[in-house]
């Protein structure tokens, strides 16, 4: 009988190796990169509060945000290893190379989530872990398997997850809402769009082997670079408004017009752009990153000052 070692390898592989070798797959499966902006936006959302936590509590609030957005992308990997496996650019993620079996990511997953939701609840603030726990089960339920494969506009309404983090750190800081961390929830849910499809215009050809209808799938690339532009010309006034409404300084308001400028002179020049180009797209994706960073960075800077 023949045995095929593709059904096999994951657990065994998974069985021969010490749960201290496979660390970093385990740290791998929480996507860091990912993790680490959205873990910025976070500590800025709390930073800016009127009321902040003392420094022990607050280093608390952000670790536990940090898990919980860790829970999310190991959940995410779980549920998505059978797309990973056909997709270049995840093919080399830890499920589908067999160093950590699904059922152990989601039992990662889900002590993390639990756990993060939990010491959020019990130390800081009962809002900011019921966002935090809503924030998880949005990313996990909603975008990667109720959305991701059935819409092309999966990346819109999944991208209020992502956009949720600095309104938890508000939360946690001050244990309610306000208008200034919905302005810079307005801010990220609006510039991941043009963040995601950027990337996703150079894999498209994957996205159509794993049957995921991405917009340049769905759509095509010309659609998509029309959208990316107006997305990132609806930014640029709301980035500003942390400004205009008083809640962020000069600093803030150069950064936000400059930045902002360059965004949109990266879209056209995109839309503008030959199909074989793939640099346009690259660059704009590059420093769709960067602007966040930067932007979030100001306002950290602007309301310290």
């Amino acid at each position: 009988m023949k045995i095929h070692t593709t059904t096999l390898s994951p657990h065994w592989l998974a069985s021969r190796r010490s749960l201290a070798a496979r660390l970093p797959d385990f740290i791998t499966l929480m996507k860091p990169r990912v993790m680490v902006l959205a873990v910025f936006t976070a500590l800025v959302g709390l930073m800016i509060a009127p009321a902040r936590p003392d420094p022990f509590l607050a280093l608390l609030a952000i670790l536990a945000i940090a898990a919980g957005g860790g829970a999310a992308g190991v959940l995410n990997m779980w549920y998505e290893a059978d797309i990973d496996a056909v997709m270049s650019r995840t093919a080399r993620r830890p499920i589908p190379r067999g160093s950590v079996s699904r059922s152990e990511a989601l039992a990662f997953g889900l002590i993390l989530a639990f756990g993060a939701v939990a010491v959020l609840g019990l130390a800081v603030s009962l809002l900011a872990a019921a966002l935090l726990a809503f924030t998880i089960f949005f990313y996990v339920v909603v975008y990667t398997i109720w959305l991701k494969r059935r819409t092309p506009q999966n990346i819109v309404v999944g991208g209020a997850a992502g956009a949720l983090p600095p309104v938890i750190g508000w939360a946690a800081a001050t244990g309610g809402f306000a208008l200034e961390p919905f302005i810079l929830f307005l801010i990220v849910f609006l510039w991941t769009p043009p963040h995601f499809w950027a990337l996703s215009l150079n894999r498209a050809d994957d996205y159509a082997r794993a049957g995921v209808p991405m917009l340049p799938v769905a759509s095509g690339r010309a659609e998509t670079m029309r959208q990316i532009l107006i997305y990132s010309i609806l930014l640029f006034p709301v980035s500003l408004l942390p400004w205009a409404l008083g809640f962020a300084g000069a600093v803030y308001g150069a950064t936000a017009v400059i930045s902002g400028a360059v965004f949109i002179a990266l879209a056209v020049r995109l839309a503008r752009s030959r199909e074989d180009d793939r640099r346009p797209a690259y660059r704009l994706f590059a420093f769709s990153i960067l602007y966040l960073s930067m932007l979030f960075a100001a306002l950290l800077i602007s309301r310290g000052t």
